[in-house]
């Protein structure tokens, strides 16, 4: 029995708030291949949610762990201007449908609304600039403003420090990939909830720390409702 309601909702963006049809995925392919680093698609999907720096370093460690490679520097720079590109130019740039609704929702219940994400400030600015979103969050973390990106727990740790949150009995994290989930778990989430809308399906993130698994942000107003009724008996 828990004691604790949820005073904050913590999601990631790409794949669990933000329409995400492989764009991060294809950028960081793209990218390395800019530099002749040839990577699968498959690869880069498997290190989505990760500060991209680490997850550019994670792939050329394991396809071209022989190599002398350009600096890690360079290859993030590439990244970053692809994904500056797209973000602010491509036409099919939304919300992965009910998010709006679903924070409006958790805020009419007291509950603060938060992003956390394994871009940097730059893109996420512009991601939600473009979305509307700027009026709506409480708080949003980029991996590049904290030490250490997923799967250790800082950006919710910060997120928790900007709301005045201080127990993590108190907060919900929810995402699309296992380091989403492992970042609930290490941060001690009473809800840690992985989303079926992005990179991964179910049989992958059953196998990580989860409270519990829904098809989407949209379920997910539903599994707080529950969770408050367990909270007063």
């Amino acid at each position: 029995m828990h004691n604790e309601s949820i005073k904050l909702a913590i999601f990631d963006m790409a794949g669990t708030t933000v329409y995400d049809d492989d764009f991060v995925t294809k950028a960081l392919c793209k990218a390395l291949e800019t530099h002749e680093y040839i990577v699968p698609l498959s690869a880069a999907n498997e290190v989505m949610g990760i500060a991209k720096p680490v997850a550019i370093k994670m792939l050329l460690d394991r396809f071209y762990p022989d190599t002398d490679h350009i600096s890690i520097d360079t290859l993030h720079a590439s990244f970053l201007q692809i994904m500056t590109d797209f973000y602010r130019n491509a036409p099919d740039i939304c919300e992965i449908e009910g998010a709006t609704d679903t924070f409006r929702t958790l805020q009419a219940k007291g509950i603060k609304v938060g992003l956390d994400t394994g871009f940097s400030r730059d893109i996420t600015d512009i991601i939600i600039n473009r979305l509307g979103w700027e009026s709506i969050l409480d708080v949003s973390v980029a991996s590049d403003e904290v030490t250490h990106g997923r799967p250790y727990p800082d950006m919710i740790l910060k997120a928790m420090e900007l709301t005045g949150i201080q127990e993590a009995q108190q907060v919900a994290k929810v995402g699309d990939t296992p380091v989403d989930l492992e970042e609930g778990h290490r941060a001690g989430c009473a809800l840690v909830v992985g989303v079926l809308s992005g990179a991964n399906n179910k049989e992958v993130l059953e196998q990580y720390p989860h409270t519990h698994i829904i098809d989407s942000i949209t379920d997910f107003t539903g599994l707080i409702s529950e969770y408050e009724l367990a909270t007063v008996k």
